[in-house]
């Protein structure tokens, strides 16, 4: 049996993550394989697929909710990369991290920052 939800939202996870949000699923399947397909079914099969924002504005406001978390380095890394895929600017990426910090507070804003300085070297690595 075909579930969409899965296929819409496999399609629209690899549009924007490519590589690295496959890798988060399939990091999953072994230890618990229905969080893996939730990963894919809600936020991108039923939200990211949705018509009132672009993805770029679904990125931007990933990476600013990420940030003002303060504790989801991993998770705000794969979305700066997919941020930067859609069409941000590293320009638009810093001024929402820099946001985070009027109402976030600076330690969110600083450890944003430097999982930015980290996905900048990387790109230009590759």
């Amino acid at each position: 049996m075909s579930n969409i939800r899965y296929e819409i939202g496999f399609e629209q996870l690899s549009k924007i993550d490519g590589e690295a949000g496959h890798k988060v699923v399939d990091s999953l399947k072994d230890v618990c394989p229905d969080l893996a397909k939730y990963t894919i079914e809600y936020p991108f099969g039923d939200i990211y697929s949705r018509n009132g924002l672009d993805l770029k504005s679904r990125e931007i406001a990933t990476v600013a909710a990420l940030t003002a978390l303060g504790n989801c380095q991993p998770q705000l890394k794969v979305h700066l990369h997919a941020a930067l895929n859609v069409g941000c600017t590293e320009e638009e990426i810093k001024e929402v991290v820099l946001q985070m910090s009027v109402y976030a507070g600076f330690p969110a804003a600083l450890n944003g920052m430097f999982v930015v300085k980290e996905v900048l070297a990387e790109r230009l690595a590759d």
